[in-house]
């Protein structure tokens, strides 16, 4: 039998203790007695105790705990060392989950295989695919602005200057929300080289000289993300295409860019180099954002048509070819040449150098990790976040997942809630949605009543002589609990969680309508679309409630 005793801070009553009692005996062979008046917690238990999950514990009923000072080994029954948690990968989920179980007490050990750490949004995602689209949005506003009396310009781009200053805003932040948390936590370890599974507690780390070092761990969490992948299109690995990553550090721009992919990296970059002066030309397998509402695809098809693209919708490449100048694409649309080749048709999980099957841990399609909303693979002490699991693809979700999954490998019970989850697409408008789309409500047998409200009717769109696009709410038939929210519009981005709030908080399209919006906004557009459900707003005034 091994005993400790912790001191527990921040209890008012007697119900406090009672409440950290119930949490700390629902632990496996936890036997545990809370005192108020001592503001102690007595625990014994048959076999080890590990430190870091007993504090967690406490802390995530919102209580803090510790160990008595002067406490060691001779002064009470044997303790474990801190938990050891392993995290393989260092991008957002992996440092968020390694932040908070540092905090929890344990020893964390991050495994990163590539030359630097923060993962695919710092590096070569996020950031500065948002730079580039930043800055290609400031060219083509110069030119096509729409406002009388201010000449337009069209710029004469300096696409290598862009990328320095881009790569030095990479460089800032990797070090800034990356490199200096490592500086910051002796309790987080930086081990480099490449991680597998030798068995379901250990990991064996390759480093770049071939030498190798067995970690092993109480808990293991892989955050490992995902790359690009690439089709198996005849000949197209013997050519030089590029991907994401590739493209947003070109320091040319292509006098005709062909982009694979109908779908957001596709998207996003194909509008980019338009606007930075290249000839576009995508190639979809099915609609653009075929996962989306209709409409919206539909919509910026033609949104991206009137800018100049060239979109073949159903149509890919039979095959690639490279002629040492440029690309050969024969297609049912006929053959196309191009100086560069853009490759965006999705993701898939970095799973495949895990051996993951020594360690009994699930995988369904492409070799996502399946997990389940507490971040529980298949294996009761190994955990999953971000990328590389079944989970949306996005770095505010996988730096979530991680938290969560920290809190639940060091004792805390913590769910992963993704039914109001936000998502955008940075195209100009902007896609932005979250919840259910009428179709995906349809398809669940929940009926239905839609609203769809043209931007020519929001006074803000009129102002900014910019009226592309729509808003779509989404209710439930019976109740008017509004179930969605659709955006194609400029700042979509901006708008798109004030509903996911509505939603979170079931409120009606009535109670989203009767909201106060500041007048001239975009976000008032909500307003005005939740008022579609029971008048015609284009008979009221401005800003009318």
């Amino acid at each position: 039998m091994s005993a400790i005793t912790l001191q527990i801070t921040g209890m008012t009553c007697g119900n406090c203790a009672q409440a950290i009692q119930k949490t700390l005996n629902a632990l496996p062979g936890i036997k545990a007695e809370v005192s108020y008046e001592d503001a102690t917690a007595r625990i014994e238990t048959t076999g080890s105790i590990e430190t870091g999950r007993l504090l967690a514990a406490v802390k995530t009923k919102g209580y803090g705990a510790r160990l008595p000072s002067g406490h060691d080994d001779n002064t009470d029954t044997m303790v474990n060392a801190a938990l050891k948690v392993a995290i393989i990968g260092t991008g957002s989920a992996a440092f968020a989950a390694a932040i908070k179980a540092a905090e929890a007490g344990a020893r964390v050990t991050l495994i990163e295989g590539g030359d630097v750490i923060g993962g695919t949004c710092v590096n070569v995602g996020c950031v500065p695919s948002k730079i580039l689209i930043r800055g290609a949005h400031v060219a083509h506003l110069q030119a096509h602005h729409g406002f009388d009396g201010v000449p337009p310009n069209r710029p004469r781009i300096d696409r290598a200057t862009m990328v320095r200053q881009q790569q030095a805003r990479v460089e800032e932040l990797r070090h800034a929300k990356y490199e200096s948390i490592l500086a910051s936590h002796p309790d987080i370890h930086l081990l480099k080289g490449w991680a597998r599974f030798a068995d379901p507690h250990t990991l064996t780390v390759t480093a770049t000289d071939g030498s190798e070092t067995t970690v092993a761990a109480d808990r293991i969490l892989i955050a490992t993300g995902a790359r690009p992948a690439i089709p198996d299109t005849p000949g197209l690995k013997d050519t030089p295409y590029w991907t994401s990553t590739e493209a947003l550090v070109a320091s040319e721009i292509p006098a005709h860019l062909v982009v694979i992919g109908g779908s957001v990296v596709a998207l996003e970059l194909a509008q980019a180099f338009l606007r930075l002066g290249s000839r576009v030309t995508i190639m979809a397998r099915s609609t653009l954002l075929s996962k989306e509402d209709p409409a919206i695809g539909e919509a910026l098809r033609k949104i991206l048509k009137e800018e100049g693209a060239h979109v073949l919708l159903h149509t890919l490449p039979d095959a690639v070819a490279h002629d040492g100048k440029g690309f050969i694409l024969p297609s049912k649309a006929g053959e196309i040449r191009c100086d560069r080749l853009l490759v965006a048709s999705g993701r898939r999980p970095n799973t495949d150098r895990l051996d993951l099957d020594k360690a009994g841990v699930e995988t369904g399609r492409n070799g996502a990790i399946v997990i389940d909303d507490h971040l529980r693979t298949s294996v009761e002490h190994i955990y999953a976040a971000g990328d590389c699991t079944d989970q949306p693809q996005f770095v505010y979700v996988a730096a979530a997942a991680g938290t969560r999954a920290a809190v639940n490998m060091t004792g805390g019970d913590a769910a992963l809630d993704l039914s109001a989850m936000p998502a955008v697409v940075f195209t100009d408008p902007q896609v932005a949605t979250v919840g259910l789309s009428e179709r995906r409500a349809n398809e669940r047998s929940i009926g239905t009543e839609t609203r769809t409200l043209a931007l020519e009717n929001v006074p803000r769109a009129l102002a900014n002589f910019d009226t592309r696009g729509f808003i779509k709410l989404v209710a439930e038939q019976d109740s008017g609990r509004l179930l969605g929210c659709q955006v194609l519009a400029a700042e979509g981005g901006e708008i798109i969680q004030s509903a996911a709030l509505a939603i979170r908080n079931r409120m009606t399209v009535q109670e989203l309508a009767d909201q106060l919006f500041p007048y001239l906004t975009m976000v008032e557009g909500l307003k005005l679309c939740a008022q579609t459900f029971t008048r015609d707003v284009t008979q009221l005034s401005c800003c009318a409630g």
